[in-house]
């Protein structure tokens, strides 16, 4: 699928930057003109894969979080999320609704589910010690010329 348009950011795995990231997507996704339900959904599915970046990946040091953002040619918005952290060790599992590594943080287990529910496709790769890839595309409906 051919890109229209692409940018690429990093940033320190700290939790205030959850809130630049969903600001960053959102604001790239804009030049689709998306409904405000469609970066809704955009703008939750990125906020539970920093956060799990961030929470998960490195529970107890500072990293990185990769955001690698598309536009592809179908109108489809292309999102990875890349950290470099611990890794999971059994992605099936994770993925399981109500599943946690952090119970005693209150953490509700439901990242993938949420993630899933809001976009067209949700696929994690991950590799214990080496990190964990979030990728998630939505596609962008096409607007009409007179509204």
């Amino acid at each position: 699928m051919k890109i229209q348009n692409e940018v690429k950011i990093s940033f320190p795995s700290r939790s205030s930057n959850e809130g630049f990231a969903r600001l960053a997507v959102s604001s790239f996704f804009t030049q689709l003109d998306p409904t405000v339900d469609e970066i809704a959904d955009i703008k939750t599915a990125v906020s539970e894969a920093v956060t799990n970046a961030i929470v998960h990946g490195y529970p107890d040091r500072l990293g990185t979080v990769q955001l690698h953002l598309k536009i592809l040619e179908d109108r489809t918005a292309y999102i990875k999320i890349r950290d470099n952290g611990c890794g999971i060790p059994d992605v099936p599992k994770a993925m399981e609704p109500l599943y946690t590594t952090a119970p005693d943080e209150d953490r509700a287990g439901l990242g993938f589910s949420v993630m899933e529910s809001f976009m067209d496709k949700l696929k994690v790769l991950s590799r214990p010690g080496k990190g964990t890839t979030v990728i998630l595309q939505k596609k962008i409906g096409e607007r009409g010329k007179n509204g």
